[in-house]
């Protein structure tokens, strides 16, 4: 059996090698150009234990900001360049501004532009380096897929978007009566007496079973598996690997079952965990209001010009346990939107005002929610609250949907970062699939990361 030697960097593992990096040639460059050209702040700020660190800190969270470590910027020279530009530009001047915890700025101020253009090029220097060799097609990940042949479009378009290196080169069709042999996106068909052949002619980095029933993992496909297996092979359920890649769980291949599989986060139920939240929670809804209030008479003069009517705007929605409250917003839509009925709302939507769509795409219509998160009917993230009507319409066709009223609806979410707006219910099980997984996988940590990207969609004008 032909072994597996290729080099492969899992989803995680590339995220955490470009993190390290960043930080590695950006210290390494500054030391070297503080040592030729003998400038004290460079070397300083690089050789300073408590320095550097705060260089580094600052050079993961803002590149987080700037979407630094997604894989599809990364991959991508230009997208990446643009990135390192704002990453470099914020961390210095973060790094500049902040003087008790970075190195005393020098008297000779020309030290602080070679600063900002040796962390520039130091963090293009390996970006480059990424693009050119790590991103390459050499550290592409070949899998060979089994499920039902009506299945390969949808569960290959699910995987290859979600990792660009990550591809599906061949698919042995579970279903007895199949008709014929076809392919999808240049992905042969194999014969299960033929997977073993292919596998030795190929550089395989793992098999991933989609199969829906247990009866169609025949006897002589569970011999073909366990010989592969034994000789070293790895192989996976595709459940396990949709969640790994895509971070969101995939309802949609899992029968009424679900629930054998689906552990809860503890952290649903963590007392120290719900105190520490509900402490962030209040002192971010103070600042929120604060903010709002600073801005509210620009709000009510924009409101006047661009979006005449009442200002704020309530709403029925489901919170958790199923629980009806009026959510609270600065209204965006014109008087009697209405008028024929609920529908979703869509993008380039006529019934929101020119005011409306300034307000929506900077998210400033969301602040007064920070009054319903302080009555404790929201948090300041998980999933986002839907109206009744559309809870009812959506639960009938996904079982799973309510299942997201288990905590607390959001101001921000996991779906909301990582999805567009929904303006159908095809949207709504997309959206579904990263709310269960933020259900399954709340922590600090994902907080955190929920909490810079929406940063970043703030800055980057993404609201709907």
């Amino acid at each position: 059996m032909t072994k597996n030697n290729k080099i492969h960097f899992e989803v995680s593992e590339r995220k955490v090698l470009l993190r390290i990096f960043d930080v590695i040639f950006v210290w390494s460059l500054l030391r070297s150009t503080g040592n030729f050209l003998d400038l004290n702040y460079l070397e300083t700020s690089s050789t300073n234990f408590y320095y550097a660190i705060v260089l580094a800190i600052y050079i993961n969270v803002i590149g987080t900001v700037f979407e630094m470590y997604s894989l599809h910027i990364a991959s991508n020279q230009f997208k990446i360049l643009k990135s390192c530009i704002l990453t470099a530009s914020t961390s210095v001047l973060f790094y500049l501004l902040t003087p008790v915890l970075s190195a005393e700025l020098p008297n000779n101020r020309i030290q602080i532009l070679l600063f900002y253009f040796t962390v520039l090029f130091a963090l293009v220097l390996w970006r480059t380096i990424y693009v050119k060799f790590l991103a390459s097609s050499r550290f592409v990940q070949n899998v060979v897929l089994i499920c039902d042949q009506e299945q390969v479009e949808e569960l290959i378009q699910a995987l290859e978007k979600s990792d660009p290196h990550y591809r599906v080169v061949a698919y042995v069709n579970t279903v007895t009566n199949k008709n014929g042999h076809s392919t999808y996106h240049f992905v042969k068909n194999i014969e299960i007496a033929n997977i073993v052949d292919f596998i030795n002619d190929t550089i395989i980095f793992e098999i991933v079973i989609a199969s829906k029933k247990t009866e169609d993992i025949t006897v002589e496909l569970y011999q073909v598996l366990l010989l592969l297996l034994e000789s070293g092979t790895n192989i996976r359920e595709y459940n396990q690997v949709f969640e790994d890649k895509v971070q969101r769980i995939p309802v949609q291949f899992i029968t009424r079952d679900f629930y054998k599989f689906f552990p809860f986060s503890r952290s649903n139920y963590n007392k120290l965990y719900q105190l520490n939240i509900k402490i962030m929670e209040t002192v971010i809804s103070i600042i929120g209001l604060l903010f709002g209030l600073i801005f509210l008479p620009f709000i009510i003069i924009g409101n006047a010009i661009g979006n005449p009517g009442k200002l704020f705007y309530t709403q029925e929605r489901v919170g958790k346990h199923g629980k009806i409250f009026q959510i609270i917003k600065f209204r965006t839509m014109v008087i009697n939107a209405e008028k024929n009925g609920a529908v979703f709302s869509t993008p380039n939507d006529s019934r929101v005002t020119v005011f409306g769509k300034f307000l929506r795409k900077t998210r400033i219509d969301e602040i007064p929610q920070f009054i319903n998160i302080l009555k404790g009917e929201m948090a300041v993230i998980g999933p986002r609250p839907e109206r009744p009507i559309f809870v009812k319409e959506i639960s009938e066709i996904m079982p799973f949907y309510e299942t997201r009223h288990v905590i607390k609806p959001g101001l921000t979410g996991w779906a909301q970062v990582n999805y567009v707006y929904g303006i159908s219910i095809e949207d709504s099980l997309i959206k579904l699939q990263y709310d269960l997984y933020y259900i399954k996988h709340r922590s600090v940590f994902l907080d955190l990361n929920i909490t810079i990207k929406t940063i970043s969609t703030v800055l980057f004008y993404r609201g709907q």
